[in-house]
């Protein structure tokens, strides 16, 4: 990767490695339909005024379909899953879940990438991980194995939209996609958010938690992530979530008192060691040159 991808890197890996833990925070007080509508209104807020700056709105002509689906299973589904899954484990666990994404990336490319055994050697290390997290160390409350569920789903979904990004969407500017994704869910969400208004005071730990979301986790952070799709491909971008889970752990633990066992230890070794099986380059034959992502 160039300069710039890295630069890209590094900026998502800090900005998603925050969200869950601002999640565990906003949804003390408020609905997680309305955390979710709330953090992509203030984003599209934000990135709205800034795509008409640069002129670049007009590109979401006919392509309605791509960004409703991106919509979809980019923002709507795994935000969602993602915010109720946290009412029942901790901000630091649904890090390190989401952190199986590059072995779902590999998977869901078999047919273009082929499985290699190194691969093979990957996906069975990173699910191993995920038993461990989820069998030994599951913290959180009754419905924890449920909140599990939904936190792997979203991670299923982020998978299937990083790789929909570059293949549907590359030639989009990222500022123009990004507005159009957060515009599309704030108006599927914004029924439910308006049923689901808090009856009781909220506090400013609350709100400020929300603002961080929606112009830092959502705006910034998408703007940089497709772009970075753009630069590197999927699978390399998709290896943001080895730096993601370490900066939700330090949050959760530091600020929030959550509990580390040997499980979350375990679990999260086996998953770094199956996305990095998993996206190693592989050569096609001997002495061929090793295929690289686009550029």
């Amino acid at each position: 990767m160039n300069r710039l991808a890295w630069s890209l890197f590094v900026l998502c890996s800090v900005l998603w490695g925050l969200p869950y833990f601002l999640i565990k925070i906003a949804i003390e007080d408020l609905s997680p339909v309305l955390v979710v509508a709330g953090r992509t209104a203030i984003a599209a807020a934000v990135l709205i005024p800034f795509a008409m700056m640069r002129g670049t709105l007009g590109a979401l002509r006919g392509r309605g379909r791509v960004i409703a689906l991106l919509s979809t299973v980019h923002i709507v589904v795994p935000f969602l899953l993602i915010t109720y899954g946290e009412q029942h484990i901790t901000s630091s666990l649904t890090g390190i879940l989401i952190a199986v994404e590059p072995v779902l990336i590999a998977l869901l490319m078999a047919r273009t990438e082929p499985l290699t055994a190194g691969r093979i050697v990957g996906l069975v290390l990173g699910f191993a991980g995920v038993v461990v997290l989820v069998g030994l160390d599951l913290s959180g409350d009754r419905y924890g194995l449920l909140g599990a569920a939904m936190v792997l789903a979203a991670a299923v979904s982020y998978a299937v939209a990083t790789i929909l990004v570059q293949r549907r969407a590359a030639d989009l500017p990222p500022e123009t996609l990004t507005v159009g994704t957060t515009v599309t869910t704030t108006i599927v969400l914004a029924p439910a958010a308006l049923l689901n208004l808090p009856h009781e005071p909220v506090s400013a730990r609350s709100w400020g938690a929300l603002a961080v979301l929606g112009v830092l986790c959502t705006a910034v952070a998408l703007l940089a992530f497709y772009r970075l799709i753009a630069l590197a491909g999927p699978n390399r971008a998709g290896l943001i979530t080895y730096v993601n889970p370490v900066v939700a752990v330090l949050l959760g633990v530091m600020l929030l008192n959550e509990p580390i066992g040997p499980g979350t230890i375990g679990g999260f070794a086996l998953v770094v060691a199956g996305c990095w099986f998993c996206t190693r380059p592989a050569a096609r034959r001997t002495g061929e040159k090793v295929l690289e992502p686009s550029r």
